[in-house]
């Protein structure tokens, strides 16, 4: 039996709030395969994105463990998780965070110049081609629109190569047209590459597009399904 890319046992998240401890994830067992598309579904509050981010070593999961890949992220410290991160893994945010100061080229090519890519540059103009932005390549995020930052994003995240993407509402603040051509584009990339792509999404439309949904209610697993066909 191959072992899962993502493997979560018991995982808890809990953050120091002015009122108390707040518990947000509350013993998550999840376990996500090689190549496998998850849409995490829910209301708002429900800890989809937190889920997102204990799987990225974004949040340290505070009880439990995290494998990714087979390392313990949660054993892991900031410089070796933000390694891990670099050469494993891609991360698309609903804000974009592209550098103001580097234009799309430039953006898409510092995660690999920083992995130690010889070929950054060339790699990152062709992961640029591939989201329809050969025409872009020397604009500033403030010359680009929003779908075209999210795809300057898209590309960084997927420049590296990643085993897994992870995608945090990406088009959270896209209108619907520009919106599902983003997410055209991410279900390429992730082909392309033949990435583990994890993605929360409060469109149902957009859940059903991937291998599986699950769904979490007050930071526990509530549901999980197959797409259908």
């Amino acid at each position: 039996m191959i072992d899962p890319v993502l493997s979560l046992r018991d995982a808890k998240l809990a953050l120091d709030a002015n009122a108390g401890r707040v518990e947000i994830l509350h013993g998550i067992d999840l376990d996500i395969r090689a190549s496998e598309t998850v849409g995490l579904t829910g209301p708002s509050g429900s800890g989809k994105s937190s889920l997102l981010m204990i799987m990225g070593g974004l949040e340290r999961a505070t009880g439990g463990t995290v494998m990714a890949l087979g390392h313990d992220l949660t054993e892991l410290g900031e410089d070796a998780l933000a390694r891990f991160r670099l050469k494993h893994m891609g991360v698309v945010f609903q804000s974009f965070h592209l550098i103001p100061t580097m234009t799309a080229l430039e953006n898409v090519a510092t995660p690999l110049e920083l992995a130690g890519a010889a070929d950054a540059f060339d790699r990152a103009e062709a992961e640029l081609t591939a989201v329809g932005l050969s025409h872009r390549l020397d604009h500033y995020p403030s010359q680009l629109s929003g779908g075209e930052q999210q795809r300057v994003a898209l590309a960084r995240a997927a420049a590296p190569r990643p085993a897994i993407l992870l995608a945090d509402e990406p088009t959270g603040n896209l209108d619907g047209p520009t919106g599902e051509a983003i997410m055209d584009m991410l279900f390429g990339l992730r082909d392309r590459h033949g990435a583990t792509l994890v993605l929360v999404t409060h469109a149902p439309e957009l859940a059903a597009r991937c291998d599986r949904q699950i769904r979490l209610r007050d930071g526990r697993l509530d549901t999980l399904s197959e797409a259908a066909e």
